[in-house]
């Protein structure tokens, strides 16, 4: 009875599921964006092809501006094209835009409320290789606090390419008119939605839930008592950015043993989609969060703010706990910092028992 969103991808979990980088979502999208909006512009700290930008300066050379190592300049120069009518979009490592050029980004963007488009690529622990220095965990934290600042996480490279589409409309188009502040992870990521799948900034996805059959999975619900059909799922799993296929995973395994799980994509971090946070702890009682970003601050923190005023709920942290990055393969930072399956699987188990 268990069920994946009809917009998920079939192939989700075959062994040749397609795997592309969540950065060059955001590249293809902002090319396509650039076609039917002639004042979208592009600037760059030195790192065109690392953050997909060589796609627009190819297209659009005279509308590219490369800054160089200068993110705090890139941020100013952007902020007053803006104000003259243009529609920047930078990109750099996450570590150095939002991170170096945070007080420029908050003062001469936010302060202003000019619609400039931060691309923070190479965010997270998966980075890998290039170690603590640059790996941005804290990124969620210091953009969402900051007034005026929408904070988008895609999971996949199609929800990043359409992000990037929708970010460059206007608020009246179904866009909005703030700055945005979009977390691109470099590593190739399997591809989780599909074309037809919905994106709407402010919008949460349910992308996986069980059928809420306590017996088989496979039972008719219409030949079962009531007493065999659960009416409310067990727990509910918010995921974040590329972390989303790990608890989708997880969420099918506790659903073959019975367990009734929900899984929502949040992708847009601020806005919080209130509503269906609130909707899914009163459903469930139980929540695990998960992200590749510190807890403290980031996801988890957004939706235990939201639901400590109306719903108080049981909730796990998956993510990194109060600690720096190192050196070492994508997949092995993922285990080592607590967010491998086994943990988002660890914290499920916790939350349950103490749900009772």
């Amino acid at each position: 009875m268990s069920k994946f969103a009809s917009h998920t991808n079939p192939k989700i979990f075959d062994a040749d599921v397609e795997q592309v980088p969540i950065r060059k979502g955001f590249g293809e999208g902002l090319v396509l964006a650039a076609e039917s909006n002639s004042k979208i512009v592009g600037l760059c700290a030195d790192l065109t092809e690392s953050t997909q930008m060589h796609l627009f300066k190819k297209k659009f050379p005279e509308r590219f501006l490369e800054i160089g190592i200068a993110e705090q300049n890139m941020a100013s120069v952007a902020s007053g094209m803006a104000a003259m009518g243009k529609l920047p979009f930078i990109t750099s490592y996450a570590m150095f835009s939002p991170g170096r050029n945070w007080e420029q980004i908050r003062t001469t963007i936010c302060y202003n409320d000019r619609k400039v488009i931060i691309a923070g690529s190479h965010a997270g622990i998966s980075v890998g290789p290039d170690g603590g220095t640059h790996q941005a965990i804290e990124d969620i934290a210091i953009t969402r606090v900051i007034p005026n600042m929408t904070v988008i996480v895609p999971c996949d490279a199609i929800e990043a390419r359409k992000a990037t589409l929708a970010v460059a409309k206007s608020k009246a188009e179904g866009g909005t008119d703030t700055p945005v502040y979009i977390r691109l992870a470099r590593e190739k990521t399997p591809i989780i939605t599909t074309e037809e799948s919905p994106f709407e900034i402010g919008k949460a996805q349910i992308m996986f839930e069980s059928g809420l059959v306590n017996n088989d999975e496979q039972a008719d619900p219409t030949q079962l008592s009531g007493a065999q059909i659960k009416t409310k799922h067990d727990i509910g799993i918010i995921a974040s950015g590329a972390l989303l296929y790990q608890a989708l995973k997880i969420a099918h395994e506790y659903d073959a043993k019975g367990v009734a799980v929900k899984v929502m994509n949040l992708a847009t971090i601020k806005p919080l989609d209130s509503e269906a946070i609130i909707a899914l702890a009163q459903e469930t009682g139980a929540l695990v969060t998960v992200e590749e970003h510190q807890v403290i601050g980031g996801v988890g923190s957004a939706v235990a703010e939201c639901l400590a005023k109306t719903v108080p709920t049981h909730i796990e942290f998956v993510g990194v706990e109060n600690k720096f990055g190192q050196s070492g393969t994508p997949n092995e930072l993922i285990v080592h910092y607590g967010m491998g399956e086994e943990h988002i699987r660890d914290a499920v188990a916790k939350v349950l028992k103490r749900k009772g």
